[in-house]
């Protein structure tokens, strides 16, 4: 909640007269000065009138005496690219006396919409106003709402006096988050599901970790050969299964990436790794984002409280402000994945050179599997499209190397979807074709 004191000097409401009021104040003086050159009597009452008007309406706003409060709540607080937000605000009248007309206009930044503006008549004492609008943005981001500003206006449109509130909120715009659909990935060691029931049908329901016994442990899980052993009682211990890990390597290099705007390639690979993140999540892996720049989204020190909920909203936050960077290489994403990059890797990458290709094909040994959404960028620019042969050799060279070295290789165009990419990556499926218009 947020307050406005309405308390002010006339000071303050002659300068919040409106056109009207000093067209008013301006009609009523020349009259006054009229009256007193002609010696008219009845012109100067009515100059007197006339600038009485406005001085006293700026007056009686300028002091009134009420207390305004407000609130605003989001819905949601996360918006999806393209998909409509509503603000919803509540203004109460926290005073013993009935406000005048209030007009009501929060600050909005412009990709939102125009700012949207209301008009209260009257509110009771004690009692409140709620309005909405709603808002949208087609690019993500994170955009600030607010403050409300309240302006007090007199009946007759004399004056008005505005009152700015200090509340103001965030409204974050991730990007669009496509379901994916479920398919069996290759490297799915220790995952849920089939792969998870796999692992327990070797390993067994509980790993053989023994303890002393406590008071209160349950005879049944007495280990009899060690407790023979040890001479004392000797009890299995209950350990978790390992949950399933995966990263998700974001290419966030300017050079990497063409186009512009949500039609650009960067947008594409944004959009990819939030599905492919969220998509993770809901299967049960512990999911981290990592772009180029060496930056992990939950940190380091997560470890394994890892609520999928909250990974995923970290995750979303993140990419809604992931911006381009000016590396030039992969480099400090390497020594993360190399220092924990067990697990699954999704990849989605950019333009790749010949090094660069050669050291993501050397970080295949370091994974449990490893699927690369590999953007032929020249499609968002339009060059295959003028000149099929231009970069196609080298782009199939990179696909190839990828592939060779264990990668499950999606080549990407302009206007793929991610769903039926994610499709092609079934562990039953060797490759994933690559459409060339260059080819028969």
């Amino acid at each position: 909640m947020a307050s406005s004191d309405g308390t002010g000097g006339l000071r303050a409401g002659l300068h919040g007269l409106t056109t009207r009021g000093r067209s008013f104040l301006a009609a009523g003086l020349t009259a006054v000065v009229c009256a007193y050159l002609l010696d008219q009597d009845a012109l100067l009452r009515v100059g007197v009138l006339l600038a009485a008007l406005p001085l006293a309406a700026a007056a009686v706003v300028a002091n009134t005496r009420y207390r305004v409060a407000s609130g605003r709540r989001l819905s949601p607080h996360r918006a999806i690219a393209g998909q409509e937000a509503r603000v919803h605000l509540r203004v109460d009248n926290v005073s013993r006396v009935p406000t005048g007309l209030l007009l009501l206009e929060d600050k909005v930044p412009y990709v939102l919409g125009p700012r949207p503006r209301f008009v209260l008549d009257r509110v009771e004492p004690r009692g409140f106003r709620e309005v909405s609008y709603r808002v949208r943005s087609d690019l993500r981001g994170r955009y600030l709402l607010g403050p409300l500003q309240l302006r007090l206006s007199d009946p007759f449109g004399m004056c008005e006096v505005n009152r700015a509130f200090a509340a103001s909120d965030v409204l974050t715009v991730v990007p669009q988050v496509l379901a994916l659909p479920q398919v069996r990935l290759r490297g799915e060691w220790i995952g849920q599901g089939e792969s998870h029931a796999r692992t327990l049908a070797l390993a067994g329901d509980d790993d053989v970790i023994l303890r002393e016994y406590r008071p209160g442990d349950d005879l049944r899980r007495v280990h009899w050969r060690s407790t023979a052993r040890y001479g004392e009682l000797m009890v299995r211990r209950e350990e978790q299964p390992q949950k399933a890990r995966a990263t998700v390597l974001l290419d966030t290099r300017e050079v990497a990436h063409r186009g512009s705007g949500p039609a650009s390639s960067f947008e594409w690979a944004v959009s990819c790794a939030a599905s492919v993140a969220v998509h993770l999540l809901e299967r049960g892996y512990q999911t981290q984002l990592l772009t180029d720049t060496g930056h992990w989204v939950p940190g380091p020190g997560s470890g394994g409280h890892n609520v999928a909920a909250d990974t995923s909203g970290l995750i979303l936050d993140a990419l809604a402000v992931a911006d381009l960077s000016d590396g030039a290489g992969l480099s400090r994403a390497e020594e993360p994945l190399r220092a924990g990059g067990e697990g699954l890797l999704v990849a989605v990458l950019g333009d790749l050179d010949a090094a660069q290709a050669t050291r993501l094909a050397r970080l295949r040994g370091r994974t449990g599997g490893a699927i690369a959404f590999l953007l032929d960028t020249g499609t968002w620019a339009g060059v295959r499209m003028l000149a099929p042969d231009t970069g196609g050799d080298e782009f199939r060279e990179r696909v190839r190397e990828l592939r060779a070295a264990g990668w499950t290789v999606l080549p990407v165009r302009a206007g793929d979807s991610v769903p039926d990419l994610w499709r092609s990556a079934d562990g039953a499926k060797t490759t994933a074709p690559y459409r060339d218009e260059a080819g028969a």
